[in-house]
């Protein structure tokens, strides 16, 4: 279901106040500042409220049964995502650590460095993202329509977003894949990817923390479980792509998934995704030499970073 219909069928008095309702975000325009050499952050906090936000209804009217995971509560916290700490993207976006399969049990050890993926930014409502053109062709009008300045490392970035969202670089040929503009769509491709809306979110969390990213520390493993109870079946994984606003490259898997309970060396606790992929899955076949085997001989795992989700049948 549409978000803005949604909202519109819900009386004034959920939606905060006496007064006809209006989204988080305005309708027109969108206020962005270029925080750090490639990162987005809003301007404008949402105004203050105890209400449920116009995203927060559609969650709990679309998936009832399933908790919102962290990474999309910070999406649709403006002023959580405003106060957070400046973070240069290349250094989220290359940070990972990958190990094999068998040493991921109770008592065993790993260093870790939790950083943010490429959506930093907030989600938008559909209506207002479909307003949005997304298209290389149609760069220079939404870096205006953006407040984006032409010819930053900001602008380059999203030039790179949109050529991979049109070339369909996001995973393998024989992988559903897509890339996201909204949290309804979003949900979306994750059911028709899935075949069922009983689904549901879960995400790398960092707990009692604010901070967009942690110290680099040893953590020790205290529990594993797989986040589903059959493997071999789809999921879906999301990645943030850096842009102005909260764009996600999904793309289905059959990767093997674990949560993580970690506890790190200063008293950090966190609990995480890992992923452990049987094949020579793309992108990332420097994986295999940084854990010495051969690739799709055994497999490989890595930890989701911050801000990106996996979806999973309930």
């Amino acid at each position: 279901m549409d978000l803005v219909r949604l909202t519109s069928l819900l009386p004034p008095s959920v939606m905060g106040g006496p007064t006809s309702p209006r989204p988080l975000w305005s309708n027109q325009g969108l206020p962005f500042r270029f925080q750090s050499k490639n990162r987005f952050s809003p301007v404008a906090a949402a105004r203050a409220s105890h209400a449920a936000s116009p995203a927060e209804l559609y969650w709990k009217i679309a998936l009832p049964t399933s908790p919102m995971p962290g990474a999309i509560r910070d999406l649709i916290n403006p002023a959580r995502s405003a106060s957070q700490e400046d973070t240069d993207m290349d250094e989220v976006s290359t940070d990972a650590v990958f190990f094999l399969e068998k040493d991921l049990f109770p008592g065993s050890k790993i260093t870790l460095h939790f950083t943010r993926g490429g959506a930093c930014a907030m989600v938008l409502l559909r209506g207002r993202a479909d307003a949005i053109p997304f298209a290389s062709e149609k760069l220079p009008e939404i870096l205006t329509q953006l407040s984006v300045p032409a010819g930053s490392r900001a602008a380059e970035d999203m030039r790179t977003t949109l050529a991979e969202c049109e070339a369909a670089l996001l995973g393998a040929r024989d992988q559903a894949k897509h890339c996201v503009t909204s949290l309804e769509s979003m949900v979306e491709f994750a059911a028709a990817s899935l075949g069922t809306r009983d689904i549901r979110a879960v995400s790398t969390e960092v707990i009692g923390t604010g901070a967009a990213e942690t110290p680099r520390q040893e953590y020790t493993v205290e529990a594993v479980k797989p986040v589903v109870s059959v493997s071999g079946g789809n999921m879906v994984t999301c990645h943030g792509m850096p842009y102005a606003y909260a764009v996600f490259g999904c793309h289905t898997t059959t990767a093997t998934a674990y949560a993580v309970t970690l506890a790190g060396a200063d008293g950090t606790r966190a609990e995480a995704l890992a992923t452990c992929h049987g094949d020579a899955f793309p992108g990332v076949a420097e994986a295999y030499e940084r854990v010495g085997v051969a690739a799709g001989s055994v497999p490989v795992c890595h930890i989701m970073p911050l801000g990106d989700m996996l979806w999973v049948r309930n």
